[in-house]
């Protein structure tokens, strides 16, 4: 199966339940499937989180950057402590930040220089970077993600939503 990172827009209401929650893990997971089955604004770049960061920042998610609006747009600003599996959040008065930096970051230049080995180097998930002949396949998905996260944020600051990152 794998680790899949999941992002969706969630409410006012459902940031303050997701709060109450805190770390009461099965809950947390239940009530966040129930959002993704309802949600229509979502967005799933599937495994390639670790590489989208390290595309974004020339660091892997294990380098969180709180500071960095582009490590954030990955990895969201406020994480859930105390639970196996990853879930973070990002509220609204962050997003504009966040689009503003999606929209400066040069992506074309950035996968002119991407590197497999760079990426097997740093140890990023999905451990693919040894499949050299899929590298324009990989740049390309690379692309996609960006492209679509950048939409997806643009389209959750529009509605005053909520980010909600699930890494699992």
């Amino acid at each position: 199966m794998g680790l899949i990172a999941n992002y969706n827009c969630v409410s006012d209401k459902n940031l303050k339940e997701l709060k109450s929650l805190g770390s009461l893990e099965e809950e947390l997971f239940e009530t966040v499937e129930e959002w993704s089955d309802e949600d229509e604004l979502l967005l799933d770049i599937d495994k390639m989180w670790d590489v989208l960061h390290f595309v974004l920042t020339g660091v892997g998610t294990d380098h969180k950057d709180d500071k960095n609006p582009l490590s954030q747009a990955v990895l969201g600003v406020m994480a859930v402590e105390d639970i196996s599996d990853y879930v973070a959040y990002t509220e609204h008065n962050h997003l504009a930040n966040i689009v503003a930096a999606l929209d400066q970051f040069d992506i074309e230049s950035a996968l002119e220089s991407f590197d497999m080995k760079a990426c097997k180097e740093a140890e990023l998930y999905p451990n693919i970077w040894d499949y050299e002949e899929e590298e324009e396949e990989i740049k390309d998905e690379i692309l996609h993600n960006f492209e679509q996260m950048k939409r997806f944020y643009k389209q959750v600051l529009e509605v005053n939503g909520h980010v909600l990152v699930s890494i699992c």
